[in-house]
């Protein structure tokens, strides 16, 4: 349903990566600290690297190189971003059992803000009448407010509504989103992806919460009024070059467009074009229409 891999028996190739590295760095350390009988690191550099880190001299202004780090790390192929399409994603909504999240759901699919960083806002962050909400940004800790639909400040509000009347905590300096039993504590990333989990089961399918920002970077990008400048504001991206595996088509989209191919070529198949009658010139029809009639 999700075209993504499903988890194998062996290791993936981005987990191998980063274990490379970490052993690496591993035998690097204690190697130059002196601090044991090590004599080499087991997992050395490539030859053609000798010393030194992946584009230690990089010009900002040239593209990356692809320079290979271990000589054992294994080539970790690039990841496709997944969008939900409209209608798994309707699915998906109604799958889910609570007004929270519900709201969730719809701040994260409009805003496109990460998992984690939707769970910081707090009451006073949220100004329905502006349409925006606060959150803080994950690594640059900064607070930044985030465009959303009209719809998820409504799935908002009746789930504060529900939650009030059932005693949680209320004031400016709460916190936004609170389990839905007793004792309240504030939601956190592992209690929200156990409850898309338990959407997945139910539909038989494998998406994250971090394919909620790709379908919501993918709907900002397909809009032609939308610059890019924008999208890169509203996602934190350090590099506008970053949009670049958003623009182009996705597998689904390509699929789709070769079906409709195929069924082009067999309606003119089934339908062919009327044939000229047999008394008039096929070289004077192709001088008057300009060319053999297809």
């Amino acid at each position: 349903m999700t075209g993504k891999p499903t988890i194998g028996k062996k290791y993936a190739k981005s987990t191998q990566a980063h274990c490379e590295t970490v052993l690496r760095t591993f035998y690097d350390f204690h190697l130059d600290a002196n601090s044991g009988s090590l004599l080499i690191n087991p997992f050395p550099l490539a030859r053609s690297r000798h010393k030194g880190r992946a584009n230690a001299h990089h010009n900002p202004m040239d593209e990356f190189k692809n320079e290979r780090e271990g000589r054992y790390r294994p080539t970790v192929p690039e990841r496709i971003p997944r969008r939900i399409p409209d209608d798994k994603y309707t699915e998906v909504f109604a799958g889910l059992r609570s007004h929270r999240d519900r709201a969730l759901l719809a701040f994260w699919v409009s805003t496109g803000a990460r998992a984690s960083e939707l769970l910081t806002s707090g009451e006073r962050d949220v100004l329905p009448g502006q349409q925006l909400i606060g959150v803080i940004r994950k690594g640059t800790q900064d607070y930044q407010q985030l465009p959303a639909s009209p719809d998820a400040f409504v799935w908002l509000r009746l789930y504060q509504e529900e939650a009030w009347r059932k005693g949680v905590p209320r004031g400016r300096g709460e916190p936004l989103w609170w389990t839905l039993r007793r004792p309240w504590r504030p939601l956190n990333y592992h209690a929200a992806r156990a409850m898309f989990v338990r959407v997945n089961e139910i539909l038989g399918s494998n998406w994250t919460l971090h394919d909620l920002r790709h379908t919501a970077t993918f709907r900002m990008t397909e809009d032609p009024e939308m610059s890019l400048v924008y999208v890169q504001h509203l996602l934190t991206h350090k590099y506008q070059t970053t949009l670049q595996k958003y623009l182009n088509p996705s597998k689904d989209e390509v699929i789709t467009a070769g079906l409709a191919h195929f069924a082009r070529l067999e309606l003119k198949r089934k339908n062919p074009p009327p044939t000229p009658a047999p008394s008039y010139n096929p070289e004077s029809l192709n001088v008057l229409f300009g060319g053999p009639r297809t």
